[in-house]
């Protein structure tokens, strides 16, 4: 099994908008090269999810983890990504897609983004 990581996030006409999400893309290919990442996007930016999966089951991917870059899950999350794996599903029927929590939803991000407000004014962590 071949396992892989369609990153997903939403999309904007400001091509500047996706360098943080391009940056989790890099960090996760260097922490494990050996998984095929593919950044996607769901309108306005390219690749689409469709065409990320396409990628990476054509890689030789049978399992693709499909992590959703948004803070909350909102309808996209909800009904358009399933509507999109639903094709994918039916397009590479070998293929395994998993759906992940939205990474906001995460107590680690969750946790980071309480820290890094409190950073932005001055405010020493009390981890620190």
């Amino acid at each position: 099994m071949r396992r892989g990581l369609l990153l997903f996030a939403h999309g904007a006409r400001d091509s500047r908008w996706a360098l943080p999400f391009e940056d989790v893309a890099e960090r996760v290919r260097r922490r494990d090269p050996s998984v095929p990442v593919v950044l996607c996007f769901l309108e306005f930016m390219t690749p689409t999810l469709l065409e990320g999966g396409h990628r990476l089951a054509a890689a030789g991917c049978t399992s693709v983890d499909v992590v959703p870059l948004f803070l909350g899950a909102g309808g996209h999350v909800r009904k358009d990504i399933p509507a999109l794996l639903a094709q994918l599903e039916a397009d590479h029927p070998g293929v395994h897609w998993k759906l992940r929590a939205a990474i906001g939803e995460r107590d680690e991000v969750i946790e980071a983004m309480a820290q890094a407000s409190l950073a932005q004014v001055g405010h020493p962590s009390n981890d620190a």
